[in-house]
């Protein structure tokens, strides 16, 4: 370790490979611009990190022409955004690839149509973070920032992570409406950051489950009420198999949609 990385971790967690870094960075972020370029240069947790780096120096034999971004995936929206989406992590070849939350894989292109046909995303199609995508009163954002082996986080990487989802909901202040989770493990990862963020979480907390709502009461700063949605996951395993229609997502987004006034 050179010399800056030393004093860098002497001065508490402050270097990004400290696995105090998120949690350390985070709260100190007063914009979610500032936040996102701090989740950016994030190296909390040696696996993720890894596999990250390795699937963009190999990448896949159809993308072998492309730069990888190969780093954490920060939220994509406004600001000033009414609805939150919180997928699971990025995928390797997607989100790791393009450096956009859902963009370039087969979940993210069943998503933007869906949301381009409830009126809330400009474009059908999300190929790449330059394509011009733009959405209208919604951000997306992820438990876990880096694309993990398999798909599948570990409990410690989730909550490594968790202070990076905890600051951008709590950037998006009072407007926060409504949040629609897409899947288990967002929904089980969620809860924990809302009840710490001063929302009343009932006990036990609620289970999840498709097109369920839990309506939480407003938390103690001033914010409002806020509606929680289960959704099924937009992968290619649940589209394929008919777990989740089009419909369904529709249906889900239209609710998220109508709670949050947009």
């Amino acid at each position: 370790m050179d010399k800056t990385r030393r004093a860098a971790r002497a001065a508490g967690s402050a270097d990004p490979e400290d696995p105090g870094f998120p949690a350390h960075r985070a709260p100190a972020c007063r914009t979610l611009a500032g936040l996102d370029a701090e989740v950016v240069e994030c190296r909390a947790c040696p696996r993720l990190v890894a596999w990250r780096e390795e699937v963009a120096a190999v990448k896949r034999a159809a993308f072998r022409d492309e730069e990888y971004w190969g780093r954490p995936v920060p939220g994509f929206g406004p600001s000033d955004a009414a609805l939150a989406i919180v997928g699971l992590a990025p995928a390797a070849h997607g989100a790791n690839r393009t450096g956009r939350m859902f963009t370039g894989d087969p979940s993210g292109d069943v998503l933007f149509a869906v949301l381009h046909e409830v009126g809330i995303a400009s474009r059908p199609e999300s190929a790449h973070a330059g394509d011009g995508m733009r959405l209208r009163g919604v951000r997306m954002a992820a438990p876990v920032r880096c694309a993990p082996p398999q798909n599948r986080p570990t409990p410690l990487e989730r909550d490594t992570c968790r202070p990076w989802l905890a600051a951008e909901l709590g950037l998006l202040g009072p407007g926060l409406r409504t949040v629609v989770v897409l899947g288990a493990f967002g929904w089980q990862a969620l809860f924990p950051v809302l009840e710490s963020a001063g929302w009343s979480v009932p006990r036990p907390r609620p289970k999840f489950g498709h097109a369920v709502r839990v309506t939480l009461a407003g938390a103690a700063d001033g914010r409002g009420p806020l509606n929680v949605l289960g959704c099924y996951h937009p992968s290619r395993r649940n589209t394929a198999t008919g777990r989740l229609t089009r419909a369904m997502l529709a249906d889900v987004f239209r609710e998220a949609a109508r709670l949050s006034g947009l």
